[in-house]
């Protein structure tokens, strides 16, 4: 008899499903979660908008400080909607965070516009402002300066196309602000082709304004064609463009 119910307990015992030791399948990771989440777009550079692509992921959301959540966020919703088609209540909800975390660290939808393109930005303008101030012939500088704009927007492509889809509706004073911004980026790219131009290593027939707004119209566009499964690469784009602009220049 006791064989017998020591026979019964260890056929009970082969019958029960190992759920604790069984693998998991795919589930959420810190990348982003199952096969439905959104997918990236493009890389992130170091401006940081990258991540905002998997802003709804369980435990990397949480694990990630609150304004760096908001701006991924922000960064999706706006991208893949619209700054007007995507509320204060989409975005909390999205980041896992009350309105009132958004008003302290924002105070409003539209400083998360402006800091989306403010963060590129900056980043640019410390880029250029490390190429401009370093040792070198004046061509090289200007041509490193002029390849690392094209991949740095390539690379936050997503934030660079959310702010000129929406920079108008930006507040009077941030509209101000930006501009000041820009121009203070354009005008250091001017001095180094003006630098040029009085050494007499490029060509003064064409004003240098005329030179950077060439430069620059190039680069606003390439939200219009540039696809990260096309032929070319960020840095292949921008050696080419790049070029494009030192032939221009050459006396």
């Amino acid at each position: 008899m006791a064989t017998a119910r020591a026979a019964a307990r260890a056929s009970k015992a082969s019958k029960t499903p190992g759920a604790r030791n069984a693998p998991r399948g795919n589930g959420t990771s810190a990348g982003g979660g199952t096969g439905g989440a959104p997918r990236a777009r493009h890389g992130s550079g170091g401006a940081g908008s990258g991540s905002g692509r998997g802003a709804g992921s369980g435990s990397g959301r949480a694990a990630a400080p609150v304004p760096e959540r908001l701006m991924a966020a922000a960064t999706r919703l706006f991208a893949d909607h619209g700054y007007d088609r995507t509320s204060v209540q989409d975005i909390v909800e999205a980041a896992g965070v009350t309105k009132g975390a958004l008003y302290h660290y924002f105070g409003s939808k539209d400083d998360l516009l402006h800091e989306i393109y403010a963060r590129l930005l900056r980043l640019q303008q410390e880029r250029l402002d490390s190429f401009a101030d370093a040792e070198g012939p004046i061509e090289e500088r200007l041509r490193q300066a002029a390849a690392d704009v094209v991949v740095t927007t390539i690379d936050n492509l997503d934030d660079a196309m959310i702010f000129f889809r929406s920079m108008h509706q930006l507040s009077p004073g941030k509209q101000k602000q930006v501009r000041a911004e820009r121009r203070r980026y354009h005008e250091r790219f001017r001095a180094l082709v003006e630098e040029g131009q009085s050494e007499g290593v490029f060509t003064d027939g064409t004003p240098a304004d005329l030179v950077v707004d060439y430069h620059f119209g190039s680069v606003h566009h390439l939200g219009s064609w540039y696809r990260p499964d096309g032929t070319l690469t960020p840095q292949q784009v921008a050696d080419h463009l790049a070029d494009l602009l030192l032939r221009s220049l050459r006396p």
